[in-house]
């Protein structure tokens, strides 16, 4: 499906962005199907984070590799302007079923929305960056990189989400959950499984049993909350009894203080198994703590006039049922948009190997460049607004900062 940006904006600037994104979109839809083919999970980025810096520093762009101590992060910067705009750059593939979550489409729409914005930095008196965040799907890239200093200085920033179809284009009021992860090890005594079982002190019947109160908890907590868990380690051999086993687990929910009182619940539950054993435990956090995502009011209205002018459904719906974002984090300190980019046609669930499929078809390729117009038009109406743009200049990053909230 080769289409071309068909929306009719109404001044001369969206109209050059729009066909800014179609000058590149033969060079960033390669860029896209490049990734697809050659996944790479978190951390281990390379490939992705070698072609897409090669795209941005052909186009203009300044490129600095490794940002924030992260080997396959990079930070793509272009004009001078007093407000900084950042767009998400996601690259990251997930074990075993590749881009099962878009992340190339992702990568495609936020570079191919910084390459029709370049030209035009200087006219909306913005520094504008294409920030490389990898390792969204475990171990917070994101997070990591706000805390040593990727995001100082920005006052807002932007990217989308693929999805599967029927997920509403209108992002006003959606979030995502919280989540944190999380690796239950229990310790016991090995013994041979038949000479002397009974001296034995059995890890793995530890992890059995928190699997078993954490399925009953489940009866009992909120229906938007989430637990997740398997057993990674549990014995090698039939004769001996397991003295160490390792249980990975998550815990989501929508706010900080659900997700706290949860995940409390669910260290009860390994607790309670380890004293029914006599193994002892040690829980430690896994990864970087997801917050909540916020969407900006202001930066949202400005995304779903394009997605309207694009004639897609942008009626007032709730969004994803369940989900989380490292980008929560960076909407907790940073005006910030997060858009749901509802593929068409795409009726199996994200993280499965229908989803992968579908991530590289003419159909999600296409709302990909769509996506691509859609963030550059709202990039440049909150850099042509004067409420909004003193807004969005006075809340850049600042660590300890509040967050400038819109007013009415």
């Amino acid at each position: 499906m080769e289409t071309t940006t068909t929306a009719s904006p109404s001044d001369p600037l969206r109209q050059a962005l729009a066909e800014g994104v179609t000058s590149w979109r033969p060079r960033v839809q390669a860029l896209s199907e490049f990734l697809h083919a050659n996944p790479e999970i978190s951390f281990q980025e390379v490939r992705a984070a070698e072609s897409i810096t090669a795209l941005l520093t052909e186009g203009g762009f300044d490129v600095i590799h490794g940002t924030a101590g992260l080997p396959t992060a990079f930070t793509a910067t272009a004009g001078t302007g007093d407000l900084t705009v950042a767009l998400c750059v996601e690259y990251d593939a997930l074990p075993s079923v590749g881009h099962a979550c878009g992340h190339n489409l992702i990568a495609g729409a936020s570079i191919a929305a910084a390459l029709a914005l370049l030209p035009h930095v200087d006219e909306l008196g913005i520094t504008l960056k294409a920030i490389g965040t990898p390792a969204e799907e475990h171990g917070g890239g994101k997070v990591l990189m706000l805390e040593r200093g990727a995001f100082d200085g920005v006052g807002l920033a932007l990217m989308v989400h693929p999805v599967q179809d029927g997920v509403t284009y209108n992002p006003a009021g959606t979030t995502a959950q919280a989540v944190g992860r999380y690796e239950a090890v229990f310790t016991g005594k090995a013994a041979h499984a038949a000479a002397a079982p009974h001296l034995g002190v059995n890890a793995g019947d530890a992890a059995v049993l928190s699997q078993v109160a954490i399925g009953l908890l489940r009866q009992q907590i909120p229906g938007d909350h989430r637990v997740a868990c398997y057993v990674a380690e549990a014995g090698h051999v039939t004769n001996i009894i397991p003295d160490h086993a390792v249980v990975p687990f998550e815990c989501r929910a929508f706010t900080l203080p659900e997700y706290e009182a949860l995940l409390e619940r669910v260290k009860r539950c390994f607790e309670g198994a380890a004293l029914a054993t006599g193994t002892t435990l040690e829980i430690t956090a896994a990864e970087p703590l997801y917050e909540p995502l916020i969407q900006d009011g202001e930066l949202a209205a400005h995304w779903t006039e394009a997605m309207d002018a694009f004639g897609k459904d942008t009626s007032p719906a709730a969004g994803m049922g369940g989900g989380s974002t490292d980008m929560g984090n960076i909407s907790q300190v940073i005006p910030s948009l997060h858009p749901w980019l509802s593929i068409p046609g795409a009726n199996v669930p994200i993280h499965s190997h229908g989803f992968a499929a579908l991530a590289n078809t003419p159909e999600a390729h296409a709302v990909m460049f769509e996506a691509a117009t859609a963030l550059a038009w709202t990039v440049a109406g909150a850099a042509t607004n004067p409420q909004q743009r003193e807004r969005f200049v006075n809340a850049a990053y600042r660590p300890e900062a509040p967050i400038q909230e819109a007013t009415s």
